[in-house]
């Protein structure tokens, strides 16, 4: 007690600076985090903790195992997508010209608008009288407009191109970063040796960039998981996801424990690659 006083006297001013940050990671973050571990493993009826029967519940339900299913899926075309798209306009964006400074200018705006906007601005393109019904009903691909959030891969596809707009632009950056960080020597050494721009990509620009796209890659899959607002907006309750199946079984069932034991999966799933995350940057650290 005596050392704490002491601490206390000589560091007053930095503690109770501290202080609103510690209060508000405990209420609103630890606290609430712990409360739905603990409802994940007490028995919805008698109360019985530590018990699994919450897990078996939702493991054995098609509804979790669709959500689960949707959300895998949505994760990896949403990552082929993002990383490729990513990587063609950081190419793009590394040219110099005159409108370089416009043209990251924007594509960085999706960035600042709220996801919720963003996926009201996509049902504008994919509901059934959008603009991409319009589009391939005028060339001659579809003579009936596609219902995009019927469910399905059509669904998913929605969803991941709503999400690749959004997000995409963090991948840029990343992957930007990178390759502004390749000296020029380089390049101009393989210009020297007769290399084609097929060659340069090939076996310069990816290995050099190769710890920037494995950290974007990370980056976005630990955010993939935890897609919430754009399938909400876009899909309903149509196609369920992680996210929405706990916000579900929470709010339209009043499943705490359920969706206490959804959410904590959710939480696993995302805490790997997380620490995959922490993992990565420890090591070049180290390298460096």
């Amino acid at each position: 007690m005596a050392t704490l006083r002491i601490i206390f006297k000589h560091h007053k001013l930095e503690i109770l600076m501290v202080l609103p940050l510690i209060l508000f990671v405990l209420g609103f973050t630890l606290v609430p985090v712990l409360q739905c571990i603990i409802f994940s493993f007490q028995d919805q009826i008698t109360g019985e903790f530590p018990t699994l029967g919450n897990y078996r519940e939702i493991v054995g339900s098609r509804k979790f195992g669709e959500a689960l299913k949707n959300t895998l899926l949505v994760t990896l075309i949403g990552l082929g997508l993002e990383m490729s798209v990513g990587m063609m306009v950081a190419l793009l964006l590394t040219t110099k010209h005159k409108f370089r400074g416009i043209f990251r200018a924007i594509t960085m705006i999706p960035m600042g608008v709220p996801t919720v906007v963003s996926g009201v601005i996509m049902l504008y393109i994919f509901s059934t009288n959008g603009y991409l019904n319009e589009f391939l009903y005028r060339i001659g691909l579809i003579q009936l407009p596609i219902d995009w959030a019927n469910g399905g891969f059509r669904t998913l596809f929605m969803v991941a191109v709503a999400d690749m707009w959004k997000v995409t632009p963090l991948v840029i950056v990343l992957l930007l970063s990178g390759l502004e960080s390749i000296p020029t020597t380089v390049y101009e050494a393989s210009a020297i040796d007769g290399a084609s721009r097929r060659q340069n990509f090939f076996y310069i620009t990816l290995p050099l960039i190769k710890p920037f796209f494995t950290i974007a890659l990370i980056l976005r899959a630990i955010d993939a998981f935890r897609i919430f607002e754009l399938p909400m907006v876009l899909a309903g309750r149509n196609t369920m996801f992680l996210g929405t199946y706990a916000y579900s079984e929470y709010f339209d069932y009043n499943n705490i424990h359920t969706s206490g034991a959804a959410s904590t999966i959710l939480m696993v799933v995302i805490a790997i690659f997380v620490f995959g995350y922490i993992g990565m940057v420890g090591s070049r650290e180290v390298e460096q």
